[in-house]
This record gives structure tokens, C-alpha cells and sequence, in this order.
């Protein structure tokens, strides 16, 4: 079983797998499936949905209500408290990056056994010192 952190850099793909610039779609979708087939357990920070929605409403306003309500239906299990949200602080602080990104990171630091998977090459690059994160590119699930 594997147990992954999915930014919205991954869930908008699943959402809108046919726009243009989207890469590495498949490996995005291939994860979708793992879920489906529950070999995959996803975790997610408590703001997962806010972010990922605002996103899908800038890109598609037409379909957003019906993505979103599809993501809130995956019901996935969320990591919230203090210990996240210093170690979040403490990332974004080290690496000059946004505290919502560094939110998905920490969540997968704080449940030791679980992976953040994203397409920010920016992040990961920046990040990828602190383990527990792979570039949806490279990822193997």
C-alpha cells in the first residue's frame, strides 16, 4: 500500500487531463487508479480542496461544481494540527516558498511513511533535500 500527498499541481490533472499544457497526465491518471483500485491511500492537508478549487474554477468555470463535487467525494484522509503547520512554517521559511505548498510537504514529513508527489520542478528542486517527495515525473506507483 502506498500512502502519497497529492498537491493541486497533481489533482488538476486528474480533473482536466485533456488541456494542452498539462503534462504527464498519465502518470497523474495512473495514481487516480491506484486509488480506485485502493492500492493507493491519499493524505491530505486540510486547505487540499480550497487550493485545487480555486484552480479548477479559474481553468474551467463550467465544470468546477461538478469537480469539485468529485474531489470532495474521494473523501481523503486529512492531516490538520499544530505539529503540521510549524513544520510547514519551518520549510517555507528555510526555502523562501509559499506556505501552501510547503503544507503538502509537511503532511508527508509528519506521517513519516507517506510521499508528496507534485509537477512543480520549482518546488521539488527547492525541496528534495527534506526526502518524502517525488516529481510526478518521475514517480513509480
Amino acid at each position: 500500500m502506498n500512502h502519497l500527498v497529492v498537491d493541486a499541481s497533481v489533482v488538476v490533472k486528474w480533473v482536466l487531463p485533456e488541456r494542452g499544457e498539462e503534462a504527464d497526465v498519465d502518470k497523474a491518471l495512473g495514481i487516480l487508479e491506484g486509488i480506485k483500485a485502493s492500492n493507493i491511500v491519499i493524505h491530505q492537508p486540510l486547505h487540499w480542496l480550497a487550493e485545487t478549487a480555486a484552480v479548477i474554477e479559474r481553468l474551467s468555470p463550467d465544470t468546477a461544481a461538478a469537480d469539485i463535487q468529485d474531489l470532495y467525494d474521494l473523501n481523503f484522509e486529512i492531516v490538520d494540527g499544530r505539529e503540521l503547520y510549524l513544520k510547514a512554517c519551518e520549510i517555507s521559511t528555510k526555502l523562501n516558498h509559499h506556505l501552501f505548498d510547503t503544507l503538502y510537504h509537511a503532511a508527508a514529513l509528519l506521517l513519516g511513511d507517506a510521499v508528496l508527489v507534485t509537477a512543480d520542478r520549482k518546488y521539488f528542486k527547492k525541496a528534495q533535500a527534506y526526502g518524502n517527495i517525488a516529481l510526478l515525473e518521475n514517480a513509480e506507483f
